[in-house]
């Protein structure tokens, strides 16, 4: 399969304030989880894969096309911007009809491409309502409507579900599942980690201008090996397998929660010690009643990154 995106030691600033610096990416097709706090960047870089900004050094190609000035290629590019750009003063269906029709599509054809998006993100029964009197969690599902109008094979989505309630957020979840499950491609920004994990175990994290990491999110976490693993032992026994694993010079710290019945180990290597704990419960007949890694996330494996910046 080739790339979808390409970029290529990418800067961008903007007087002395700095955008995004020196990134090399290369998306395949999927969902694509760009993560990062507010500020991180994470706007700068859609906006460049957009073609909205133009980059101060480096390059950046979609489909093998180069972004910026090229107006053919959004025939093939959705985009779903972090803030509201409306003619406020027309209705949902009015809108997405003209939307449709700057994509060429003739005066019938435009009202039934937008009748047909609003209704994938509920706003159907307000289509002749002027937008101005939409809600936050109504525009923002309008702007996703506006940018899968045209059925594009890749769609850039800045926060998209900002504002909105939570049974549309997995309903919009499922509709980029959904749409990458017929061949297409989504990058697809937040801060909130859970609604990346949510949609896609492929992630970039980005944090000031710059990706810290790429990948599958169990591979990201694999690779740290200084960052020591949690890992939490419910058992009636708690304090036995606690004794076990004292003086195991892979064990970093050893804490107890008596009142859960809960020991939780630090280890720098989890195969060793999950390797010394199946052996030990087993010869000893114990019981278990959870074993957990509470650190074994998204969140964890991003605060871990970001401290060593």
């Amino acid at each position: 399969m080739a790339p979808v995106l390409e970029a290529e030691s990418l800067s961008k600033w903007y007087g002395n304030i700095l955008g995004v610096s020196d990134i090399s990416l290369v998306l395949m097709p999927g969902v694509h989880g760009l993560l990062g706090p507010n500020g991180a960047g994470k706007t700068t870089f859609l906006r460049l894969a957009s073609g909205q900004l133009k980059p101060n050094r480096g390059r950046i190609r979609i489909f093998g096309e180069p972004v910026f000035n090229n107006p053919g290629l959004f025939q093939r590019v959705g985009f779903c911007p972090e803030n509201d750009a409306y003619y406020r003063g027309v209705s949902g269906g009015d809108y997405l009809s003209f939307l449709a029709r700057l994509h060429g599509a003739s005066t019938q054809k435009a009202r039934n491409l937008a009748r047909t998006a609003l209704h994938q993100v509920g706003l159907e029964e307000v289509a002749g309502k002027a937008i101005s009197a939409y809600s936050l969690g109504m525009r923002q599902r309008l702007k996703v409507s506006a940018a899968i109008l045209h059925d594009p094979q890749l769609l850039i989505l800045d926060e998209p579900l900002k504002g909105v309630d939570p049974l549309w957020r997995v309903r919009i979840t499922d509709l980029i599942r959904d749409f990458a499950s017929r061949g297409r491609t989504v990058i697809v920004s937040s801060h909130v980690l859970p609604e990346i994990e949510a949609m896609t175990n492929r992630i970039v994290l980005i944090h000031q201008g710059q990706i810290l990491a790429e990948g599958d999110i169990q591979e990201i976490r694999g690779l740290l090996d200084s960052h020591p693993h949690m890992v939490s032992v419910c058992a009636p026994h708690f304090r036995r397998i606690a004794e076990r694993f004292v003086g195991d010079h892979h064990v970093l710290t050893i804490r107890f929660d008596n009142v859960r019945q809960k020991v939780v180990f630090n280890t720098d290597n989890r195969d060793h010690f999950f390797a010394c704990l199946n052996r030990f419960v087993v010869e000893e007949n114990l019981e278990i009643e959870e074993i957990t890694s509470p650190d074994d996330n998204l969140q964890a494996v991003f605060n871990y990154l970001v401290g060593r910046k």
